[in-house]
């Protein structure tokens, strides 16, 4: 027996039910608009005894958009850029080609919507010194107290051609004219979407990026200052340069 268009679709979604994939399931299947029910299951497939479906040719893949990851329910949300109303409103842009005279780096810090996911993009275009120099960053102003967590963490995937970057904190209201700032290092994996967890305990004190030691602790209830930055590698083994992207979800506290 040989089912119609609109039953065909019927049964499948019967099968689905009763397997657990559309009601309660821990992760829905993600269909394109458009995209045929009936991709779920092969040709052939038995639905029910005596009805198998009609057509026989493969269903074309679509590429599904990235699934969205939510930040843990423990953790303290300082920013989600996946939700509706979300903005980089806040966000100024502090590159060596803003700041100094001889810089010549930039970038910018976009909000990135399209019909399947939503989230910030910080671009960067690294044109460094000779010794490497350089930098480009985008920083928020506010007033943090992450006295009770042990963690910054941000879903992000980086692409081009750097993946060196750097999370800077300032504390106490400290502004531009205060030099140095409390850094974390981290690598990204070229081009995979991925939770980074940065530990508060690592943050230290650095002036035009060489390490202060003798700088007090970053007190941690007065966080004043929050900057994402990639660089050029002045004091590092590497060096980077050229142009590259930071796609972030979101940042948290955990």
């Amino acid at each position: 027996m040989v089912l119609t268009p609109g039953a065909m679709r019927r049964a499948v979604w019967m099968v689905a039910a009763a397997a657990g994939v559309v009601a309660g399931a821990a992760a829905a299947p993600q269909l394109a608009p458009g995209r045929p029910v009936l991709g779920l299951l092969p040709a052939g497939t038995v639905l029910l005894p005596g009805l198998r479906l009609a057509h026989t040719s493969p269903v074309p893949s679509v590429a599904a958009g990235p699934a969205p990851v939510t930040p843990e329910p423990m953790e303290r949300v300082l920013w989600n850029f996946t939700v509706p109303g979300a903005t980089v409103d806040g966000w100024t842009e502090s590159s060596d080609g803003t700041a100094r005279q001889a810089g010549m780096s930039t970038g910018a810090f976009k909000l990135q919507k399209t019909a399947r996911f939503q989230r910030a993009v910080m671009f960067s275009l690294l044109n460094p010194q000779p010794n490497g120099a350089g930098f480009v960053g985008f920083v928020s102003t506010g007033n943090w107290d992450l006295s009770q967590f042990s963690a910054i963490r941000l879903r992000a995937r980086a692409q081009g051609e750097n993946f060196h970057y750097k999370v800077y904190l300032k504390h106490h209201g400290e502004g531009a004219s205060v030099g140095g700032s409390y850094e974390s290092y981290f690598e990204m994996p070229p081009g995979q979407l991925t939770t980074v967890t940065i530990p508060l305990d690592s943050f230290a004190f650095y002036y035009r990026g060489q390490l202060e030691p003798g700088a007090p602790p970053l007190d941690t209830a007065d966080i004043t200052s929050f900057g994402l930055q990639i660089y050029g590698g002045v004091y590092s083994e590497f060096k980077q340069s050229g142009v590259a992207s930071l796609e972030i979800d979101w940042i948290t506290a955990a």
